[in-house]
């Protein structure tokens, strides 16, 4: 079965938020978490991070002295769910914060969105035993799956991810995620917050996730399948792709 516990971010020693999360990737999780959600301005903001294994769930001491978590006020300190990206935020401002326009980057065929998609399958072994779980990917611009991280959490296997690419000191603009969930407008944030400028998901996008893509000058491309996918923002990254209005 999936394992879902609470995992508390903590920064320079204070509390932030708790998140339901799969136990594994943890740091990954803080470094992708702290960024996508502009907590730091860069990988080099976080000094270090250490992860403590408690009865009730995982602790992550995020050592970031330029850290801004305190501009969400004491109310950010609520539980979030697993399905949920927003839990512990209760402004309207700390939800539709705005994101810089995504530099232009290279043209991907739409045959790379199929072999990413074919090919991550076979790259998600909490999935095969459980059932359970969201996986996002990294894949190069001819479609080569090169890094998976699984969650429970659709936007916690996102963050997993992002965190890894930029401990790794991946080139954010040379290759696209594909996720297995829907892309929610939570997930079109923080890929574009880190400046991805193609995400691809398996699922629909919502409503909100299709009008930030388009500001946010990210392309966004859902129901990707063996022959077809629908593309709802800024096709020009999409080698004979066209949008939907």
């Amino acid at each position: 079965m999936a394992e879902e516990v609470p995992v508390e971010l903590r920064y320079n020693g204070e509390a932030f938020a708790v998140m339901m999360a799969t136990p594994a990737d943890l740091e990954d999780f803080a470094f992708g978490f702290s960024l996508s959600e502009g907590l730091v301005a860069g990988i080099g903001d976080i000094r270090g991070v250490r992860v403590h294994a408690r009865l009730e769930g995982h602790v992550l001491d995020i050592d970031a002295p330029s850290a801004v978590p305190s501009r969400y006020g004491d109310e950010r300190l609520l539980p979030g769910r697993s399905g949920c990206g927003l839990c512990g935020s209760r402004h309207l401002e700390d939800v539709l914060r705005p994101i810089a326009p995504v530099a232009d980057g290279p043209r991907v065929g739409t045959d790379a969105l199929e072999r990413a998609q074919a090919a991550l399958a076979g790259r998600q072994p909490l999935n095969a035993v459980t059932g359970a779980m969201h996986a996002a990917a990294w894949a190069t611009q001819t479609g080569e799956v090169v890094l998976v991280r699984e969650d429970v959490g659709r936007h916690n296997a996102l963050d997993k991810l992002l965190g890894a690419l930029v401990r790794d000191g991946v080139d954010l603009g040379d290759g696209f995620v594909l996720v297995t969930s829907r892309a929610s407008y939570e997930m079109v944030t923080k890929a574009a917050r880190l400046g991805i400028g193609l995400l691809a998901a398996i699922s629909a996008p919502t409503a909100l996730a299709v009008d930030l893509a388009r500001a946010s000058r990210l392309t966004l491309a859902g129901f990707v399948r063996p022959g077809r996918c629908v593309v709802y923002s800024h096709p020009q990254r999409l080698a004979g792709a066209g949008a939907r209005d």
